[in-house]
């Protein structure tokens, strides 16, 4: 397979699922905020500050308002992770690779474009934006779903799948460091209603309410942190997806370009950074420490693809 193949499948995969995930998060906020006590204050800072682009934020709007997050996370082309700019990254990288990818994909992410493309222009979408933001989880969902159905499962698919599972380690360690540091207003509220709310709100973010409820029942946050990081069978918990699962699943088809990566220095501190079942005996005491070193072995991880597979080393954003 042709690097620029492999490239282009890769970060195919992770805009599809940074777009999805960016539409959950503010369609988890919207709803969160019907459930708050009467007299809180909405929150729309801590959605800019998950996906890493607080700073460009802060250049272009003056306050954190929900019409300001909203055009900025979904229709700024500006904003690099935006709805609109991940699906025209995603619809780039699809077309450059044709024949890569099967027909029906083809057909399911130039349809998901063109659909965000016709509402950027819709006024009425950011005053009232639920079934938008479903939608646009619904056409991700398909295209994975006629990804798994139509690809060829040959190295294309295992680049597909890395880069999925990348995407969503890094977005759990994300949603947990917020959590800690910003969503709720004092410590004095730890335990309150108003907790429970912020917390559930975090399992929804990443899709485990339902999944977390079944296991464990009542919001208990040590168990939470638990679940969204150490549970193998949830498939955006941290550990689900980190780098030497990935490379082990990539050896079979890329023998020598897993060796190359072994050998390499960069391997080495990413292999440090990741967090392991023993490492994480003290959460939730240690939570944030754990997902520092999650985010930071995701973004050790896509140097040493860029690296290897792009055609020019990376640079600026890491997470492209």
């Amino acid at each position: 397979m042709l690097s620029r193949v492999a490239n282009s499948i890769y970060w195919l995969s992770r805009y599809t699922e940074r777009a999805e995930n960016v539409a959950r998060f503010i369609d988890v906020n919207l709803q969160m905020i019907l459930d708050l006590p009467s007299g809180s204050t909405e929150q729309w800072a801590p959605l800019v500050i998950i996906t890493g682009d607080d700073a460009a934020f802060a250049k272009h709007f003056d306050a954190a308002s929900r019409e300001n997050v909203i055009r900025f996370l979904t229709f700024d082309t500006n904003n690099p992770n935006s709805i609109a700019s991940c699906l025209r990254a995603a619809r780039e990288n699809a077309r450059t690779i044709r024949e890569a990818i099967s027909p029906d994909m083809w057909e399911q992410i130039n349809t998901c474009y063109l659909m965000v493309n016709a509402a950027a222009s819709d006024q009425r979408i950011i005053a009232s934006p639920y079934s938008f933001f479903n939608e646009v989880k619904r056409a991700s969902h398909l295209f994975d779903g006629i990804t798994e159905a139509t690809m060829l499962h040959d190295e294309g698919w295992h680049f597909y799948r890395m880069g999925r599972l990348l995407e969503r380690a890094d977005k759990t360690s994300r949603l947990l460091d917020v959590k800690y540091f910003i969503l709720l207003p004092s410590i004095a509220d730890v335990g309150t209603p108003l907790d429970d709310i912020q917390w559930a709100a975090v399992l929804r973010s990443a899709s485990a309410l339902e999944m977390y409820r079944k296991r464990h029942g009542p919001i208990i946050p040590d168990q939470i942190i638990e679940f969204l990081v150490l549970a193998s069978f949830h498939v955006r918990s941290t550990i689900a997806s980190p780098p030497p699962t990935i490379l082990s699943m990539l050896s079979p088809v890329l023998p020598s370009a897993c060796t190359e990566i072994r050998q390499s220095s960069i391997w080495a501190s990413c292999a440090q950074s990741s967090p392991t079942q023993t490492q994480s005996k003290s959460l939730p005491r240690g939570c944030t420490n754990f997902s520092t070193r999650c985010k930071r072995s995701s973004i050790l991880w896509t140097m040493l693809f860029s690296i290897l597979f792009s055609p020019c080393a990376p640079s600026g954003d890491l997470r492209r």
